[in-house]
């Protein structure tokens, strides 16, 4: 469940700054801006990274600073997948990967907010087993999500105001005194939901025999 939690945190996370003007960092830059910073983790070294004066770091919900983060001294390579969630108004990447911590597998989120080419926040959650995140199939997470990635035409496109209540239909839907039936979740009938590597609803979903 922390990885989806975690994605949900990304989302929201854009919410608050969805009236500002568009940020100078566009979906290039903040593409780049999360690759250097996956390989300042795997070098562990975040010197040459562009960081603001009033950079705010958590790491698994408790804020701490940068040189105190653990993945900084663990990380040992990058499996190679990656999925990107590029807010471009908003001035925020976020990036769901899975990488080697000393020898072995971890699904890490990552959120940045970049602001006048600056990192200016820094936010990573960790799945390591199946006790931290109920499901934790490595081998799920192969290849980027095609639906995630597919290009809508503008015609297709709802506003961004639509998409944002579209979206936090999910988290209300996953408080424990709602259901997504109950908050009217619009799902499409084929809507699935991968939660670390694990597809956990949707036709294909085998965890429970319902």
């Amino acid at each position: 469940m922390k990885t989806v939690v975690a994605l949900c945190f990304i989302l929201l996370s854009g919410i608050a700054t969805a009236a500002q003007p568009t940020p100078a960092c566009d979906r290039e830059c903040l593409r780049s801006t999360m690759t250097q910073y996956l390989y300042a983790l795997l070098r562990h070294d975040t010197s040459k990274l562009p960081l603001a004066d009033n950079l705010r770091v958590t790491e698994d919900a408790v804020e701490k600073p940068l040189a105190k983060v653990g993945i900084l001294s663990t990380v040992t390579s990058l499996r190679g997948f990656r999925q990107d969630f590029l807010d471009e108004r908003a001035g925020v990447a976020g990036a769901d990967v899975v990488i080697q911590e000393s020898g072995a597998p971890l699904m890490l989120v990552v959120r940045l907010k970049v602001a006048g080419g600056k990192i200016t926040e820094i936010e990573t959650v960790s799945t390591r087993t199946r006790a931290e995140g109920l499901s934790f199939n490595i081998d799920g997470l192969s290849a980027p999500s095609e639906e995630m990635n597919f290009a809508p035409r503008p015609d297709q496109l709802a506003s961004r105001a639509a998409a944002i209540e579209i979206a936090l239909h999910y988290p209300k839907g996953l408080n424990g005194a709602d259901t997504f039936a109950a908050v009217g979740a619009p799902f499409t009938p084929d809507a699935y939901r991968l939660e670390n590597g694990a597809i956990m609803a949707g036709a294909a979903c085998t965890f429970t025999p319902t």
